[in-house]
C-alpha cells in the first residue's frame, strides 16, 4: 500500500498531538515529523517555518469554534433565538475547549501569545458573526440599534467574562451558568428595546 500523501491538514493533525503530548516549549517539527514517519524538510515544504507551523495549528484550533457558530448566523429564523443560541454556543464551546483537555488547552493559551495576528483574525470574525445577527434582528424589527457593528462590539465584549480566556479559572464554578444567563438576557432585552 503507498504511503498517505503528506497534506497540511495531516501535518496540522500530527502537530495537534505532539503539541499535546510535549507540550509547547518541548514539541519541534522534527517531533511532527517523526510522528508521520517523513523528514521534517517534508514538513517545511507545507510550512515555512516553525512559527508558521505554530500559527496555523492555533487558527485551526480557533477556526472550529468560528465555524461551529457560523452554522447558527446562516441559519433562518428569528434573530433573537439565534442570537441566543450563538451566545450559548460560544460560551459553552469555549468552556467545554478549557474543560475537556486541560492540557492542550494551556498549550494553546501559550500559542495563542505567540500568534496575536490568528487572535485578531479570529475576534473579527466572531465579531462580523454577532454584526450580521444584529443586523437581521434590526431588518426583522426585533432589535433597535443605528449600529449593529458597533453594538456587536459591545455585546462581545459584555459576555467577554464567558469567551475570554482570561476569564477560563471561572468557567468551572458552579454559578457561572447562572451568571452567564443573567447577561445573555440582559443583551437580549437591551436589543429590543
Amino acid at each position: 500500500m503507498p504511503p498517505e500523501t503528506l497534506t497540511p491538514e495531516r501535518i496540522l493533525e500530527a502537530t495537534e498531538e505532539v503539541l499535546r503530548r510535549y507540550g509547547p516549549a518541548k514539541a519541534t517539527v522534527v517531533d511532527v515529523a517523526r510522528a508521520l514517519g517523513v523528514s521534517h524538510g517534508s514538513v517545511y515544504r507545507h510550512f515555512r517555518t516553525k512559527a508558521a507551523l505554530r500559527e496555523a495549528v492555533t487558527a485551526r484550533w480557533l477556526d472550529r469554534t468560528s465555524q461551529e457558530l457560523s452554522g447558527i448566523v446562516t441559519e433562518e429564523g428569528p434573530a433573537p433565538e439565534r442570537l441566543d443560541r450563538w451566545l450559548t454556543a460560544l460560551f459553552e464551546a469555549k468552556r467545554h475547549k478549557a474543560g475537556d483537555d486541560p492540557e492542550l488547552f494551556a498549550t494553546y493559551m501559550t500559542l495563542i501569545g505567540e500568534a496575536g495576528g490568528v487572535v485578531d483574525r479570529h475576534i473579527t470574525d466572531l465579531e462580523a458573526q454577532l454584526t450580521t445577527l444584529i443586523e437581521a434582528g434590526v431588518s426583522q424589527g426585533t432589535f433597535h440599534t443605528p449600529s449593529p457593528a458597533t453594538t456587536a462590539r459591545a455585546v462581545f465584549d459584555a459576555t467577554g467574562r464567558f469567551h475570554d480566556p482570561c476569564y477560563a479559572a471561572e468557567w468551572s464554578r458552579p454559578e457561572i451558568v447562572a451568571d452567564f444567563d443573567a447577561v445573555r438576557h440582559l443583551v437580549l432585552r437591551g436589543l429590543r428595546s
